[in-house]
Protein backbone atom coordinates (compact mmCIF):
# COMPACT_ATOMS: atom_id res chain seq x y z
CA UNK A 1 0.00 0.00 0.00
CA UNK A 2 1.57 3.68 -0.52
CA UNK A 3 1.96 6.33 1.97
CA UNK A 4 -0.90 8.35 0.68
CA UNK A 5 -3.49 5.91 2.07
CA UNK A 6 -2.25 6.60 5.21
CA UNK A 7 -3.50 8.87 7.71
CA UNK A 8 0.15 11.69 8.50
CA UNK A 9 0.88 13.23 11.91
CA UNK A 10 3.12 16.16 12.73
CA UNK A 11 5.63 15.24 15.60
CA UNK A 12 6.68 18.21 17.62
CA UNK A 13 9.50 17.59 19.97
CA UNK A 14 9.01 19.88 23.57
CA UNK A 15 11.84 20.46 26.29
CA UNK A 16 9.15 20.58 28.70
CA UNK A 17 5.97 18.16 28.36
CA UNK A 18 4.55 19.83 31.08
CA UNK A 19 5.23 23.59 29.82
CA UNK A 20 3.78 22.21 26.50
CA UNK A 21 0.63 20.78 27.87
CA UNK A 22 -0.68 24.18 29.61
CA UNK A 23 -0.04 25.60 26.11
CA UNK A 24 -1.03 23.12 23.15
CA UNK A 25 -4.69 22.60 25.86
CA UNK A 26 -4.48 25.84 27.86
CA UNK A 27 -3.50 28.44 25.50
CA UNK A 28 -4.29 26.67 21.73
CA UNK A 29 -7.09 25.02 22.54
CA UNK A 30 -6.29 21.60 21.70
CA UNK A 31 -7.90 17.94 22.99
CA UNK A 32 -5.25 15.65 24.15
CA UNK A 33 -6.58 12.24 22.29
CA UNK A 34 -3.93 10.02 24.38
CA UNK A 35 -0.45 10.26 26.15
CA UNK A 36 2.40 8.27 26.68
CA UNK A 37 5.56 7.66 27.04
CA UNK A 38 8.48 9.08 25.06
CA UNK A 39 11.79 7.65 25.27
CA UNK A 40 12.81 7.62 29.49
CA UNK A 41 9.79 9.65 30.19
CA UNK A 42 7.10 7.66 31.53
CA UNK A 43 3.76 10.63 30.89
CA UNK A 44 6.67 12.27 28.12
CA UNK A 45 3.82 12.68 25.11
CA UNK A 46 0.45 13.72 23.36
CA UNK A 47 -1.24 12.72 20.69
CA UNK A 48 -3.63 16.51 20.24
CA UNK A 49 -6.45 16.04 17.97
CA UNK A 50 -7.45 18.31 15.27
CA UNK A 51 -9.71 18.63 12.25
CA UNK A 52 -11.81 15.41 13.33
CA UNK A 53 -8.32 13.29 13.94
CA UNK A 54 -4.89 12.96 15.43
CA UNK A 55 -3.29 15.90 14.38
CA UNK A 56 -0.22 16.56 16.47
CA UNK A 57 2.15 13.95 18.44
CA UNK A 58 4.36 16.48 20.95
CA UNK A 59 6.50 14.69 22.67
CA UNK A 60 9.40 15.61 25.02
CA UNK A 61 13.09 15.19 23.74
CA UNK A 62 16.40 17.03 23.77
CA UNK A 63 15.99 18.19 19.92
CA UNK A 64 13.05 20.62 20.79
CA UNK A 65 13.23 23.68 19.03
CA UNK A 66 15.86 23.14 16.63
CA UNK A 67 14.00 23.81 13.61
CA UNK A 68 13.72 27.05 12.48
CA UNK A 69 11.23 26.07 9.90
CA UNK A 70 7.49 26.45 10.17
CA UNK A 71 6.35 22.36 11.64
CA UNK A 72 2.36 22.16 10.95
CA UNK A 73 0.31 24.75 9.48
CA UNK A 74 -3.76 25.19 10.40
CA UNK A 75 -5.89 26.22 7.28
CA UNK A 76 -8.61 28.30 8.74
CA UNK A 77 -11.77 30.09 6.58
CA UNK A 78 -11.57 33.43 9.14
CA UNK A 79 -8.14 34.02 10.10
CA UNK A 80 -8.62 37.36 11.72
CA UNK A 81 -10.87 35.49 14.30
CA UNK A 82 -8.69 32.36 14.62
CA UNK A 83 -5.39 35.10 15.40
CA UNK A 84 -7.50 37.31 17.73
CA UNK A 85 -9.09 33.96 19.86
CA UNK A 86 -5.31 32.49 20.04
CA UNK A 87 -4.11 36.21 20.97
CA UNK A 88 -6.30 36.64 23.50
CA UNK A 89 -4.86 34.22 25.08
CA UNK A 90 -1.68 35.32 25.23
CA UNK A 91 0.11 33.42 22.30
CA UNK A 92 2.26 36.14 20.01
CA UNK A 93 2.33 35.98 16.30
CA UNK A 94 6.38 36.65 14.75
CA UNK A 95 6.47 39.73 12.95
CA UNK A 96 9.38 39.11 9.98
CA UNK A 97 10.84 42.16 8.99
CA UNK A 98 11.22 41.26 5.47
CA UNK A 99 7.36 40.99 5.27
CA UNK A 100 4.33 43.45 5.99
CA UNK A 101 2.25 42.75 8.77
CA UNK A 102 -1.50 44.08 9.94
CA UNK A 103 -1.68 45.01 13.52
CA UNK A 104 -2.71 41.48 14.44
CA UNK A 105 0.50 40.03 13.04
CA UNK A 106 -0.97 38.80 9.87
CA UNK A 107 1.00 39.10 6.58
CA UNK A 108 -0.26 38.69 2.85
CA UNK A 109 0.96 34.93 1.58
CA UNK A 110 2.76 34.12 -1.55
CA UNK A 111 0.15 33.09 -4.41
CA UNK A 112 -2.87 34.64 -2.37
CA UNK A 113 -4.46 34.45 0.85
CA UNK A 114 -3.27 35.28 4.01
CA UNK A 115 -1.05 33.83 7.13
CA UNK A 116 0.43 34.57 10.33
CA UNK A 117 2.93 32.38 12.96
CA UNK A 118 3.35 31.84 16.02
CA UNK A 119 5.56 29.78 18.10
CA UNK A 120 5.80 27.72 21.28
CA UNK A 121 7.78 28.09 24.36
CA UNK A 122 10.31 26.15 22.63
CA UNK A 123 10.73 28.31 19.82
CA UNK A 124 9.26 25.71 17.20
CA UNK A 125 7.22 27.84 14.35
CA UNK A 126 3.04 27.10 13.50
CA UNK A 127 1.52 28.87 10.79
CA UNK A 128 -2.35 29.88 10.59
CA UNK A 129 -3.73 30.35 7.23
CA UNK A 130 -6.65 31.06 4.97
CA UNK A 131 -7.59 31.84 1.48
CA UNK A 132 -8.69 35.05 1.57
Amino acid sequence: MPLSTYQVRASIAVSDINRAVEFYEGRLGLRALQSGPSAHVADGSRTYGSGGGPALNVYQSDTAGKSPATLATWYVDDIDEIVAELASTGVEFIRYDQLEHDAKGITARAGGGRIAWFQDPDGNTFAIEADA
